[in-house]
């Protein structure tokens, strides 16, 4: 679990970060950004999911936890975006860079 942000990339967040648009369908992945003080359950993080639709500036996100489906609503600064990738008909995940 994140308690502390590497010396590097201490500091506000980069403002690209705050203005990430995703589509419906998009996979992606929990990550919080601890410069940001809005309380995120620690279970969430890093749980990968779909975005089902945006409400106001943030995201309505479908994920499962344990063997349950929820939704949480949480802004684009805490969120990555997935890749997909097909190898041998295996749908594969990959972090996009």
């Amino acid at each position: 679990m994140l308690k502390r942000k590497r010396i590097r990339n201490k500091g506000k967040a980069q403002l690209s970060r705050y203005f990430k648009e995703f589509k419906q369908g998009d996979k992606i992945s929990i990550v919080r950004d601890l410069s940001y003080n809005f309380p995120i359950p620690g279970r969430f993080q890093g749980t990968t999911g779909t975005v089902l639709n945006k409400r106001g500036e943030s995201y309505v996100i479908e994920l499962k936890d344990m063997n349950k489906k929820k939704t949480v609503i949480l802004q684009a600064v805490h969120l990555k975006k997935l890749k997909d990738m097909e190898i041998k008909g295996k749908k594969i995940v990959e972090r996009e860079k």
